[in-house]
C-alpha cells in the first residue's frame, strides 16, 4: 500500500501535489474547528443558554478560529501579502453561505425525503465542506 501511495505521489505535478496537501490540511483544521463549535455549543447549553443562542455563538467562535487558522495553515497566507479587511469579510459571506446550504440539506431530507435530520449530516460531512474548500480557494483566500 506504501509504495502505491509513494508512486501516485510521485506522479502527480508539482501543482496537484500542493493542492493535495492544501486538501489534507482543510481536512484536519476542519475536523478540529467543527469539535471546538461543538465543545463550545455543549458548554454554552450547560450554562443554561438557549439552544439557538449556543448554536449562533459556538458558530461564531469557530468562524474565528476557522478564520485564524485557514489563513495561516490552510491556505498559507504570505506574510504582507494577506488583506485581512477583504479576505475577512468575504469568509464571512462563505460560512453564512454554509449555513444556508445546511439548511437546506435539512429541508430536503426532513421535508421532502421525509427522513429523520440526523441524515442531513451526511451531506454536511461531505458535500458542504467540499463547496467551501473550493469558495474559500478561489475567492477567499486567492
Amino acid at each position: 500500500m506504501r509504495d502505491g501511495l509513494v508512486r501516485l505521489w510521485g506522479g502527480l505535478d508539482a501543482g496537484h501535489q500542493a493542492l493535495a496537501l492544501q486538501v489534507l490540511r482543510y481536512g484536519i483544521v476542519g475536523v478540529c474547528v467543527t469539535l471546538f463549535q461543538i465543545g463550545c455549543y455543549n458548554l454554552l447549553l450547560g450554562r443554561h443558554v438557549p439552544g439557538q443562542i449556543s448554536n449562533l455563538l459556538a458558530s461564531a467562535a469557530a468562524m474565528v478560529v476557522g478564520y485564524t487558522i485557514h489563513s495561516r495553515f490552510t491556505f498559507k497566507a504570505e506574510e504582507g501579502n494577506h488583506d485581512f479587511a477583504k479576505t475577512v469579510w468575504k469568509f464571512i459571506v462563505v460560512n453564512l453561505a454554509g449555513i444556508a446550504v445546511n439548511a437546506g440539506w435539512v429541508w430536503l431530507i426532513t421535508k421532502q425525503l421525509h427522513l429523520s435530520a440526523h441524515w442531513a449530516s451526511v451531506p454536511f460531512f461531505f458535500a458542504t465542506p467540499a463547496l467551501l474548500f473550493w469558495l474559500n480557494r478561489k475567492w477567499v483566500f486567492d
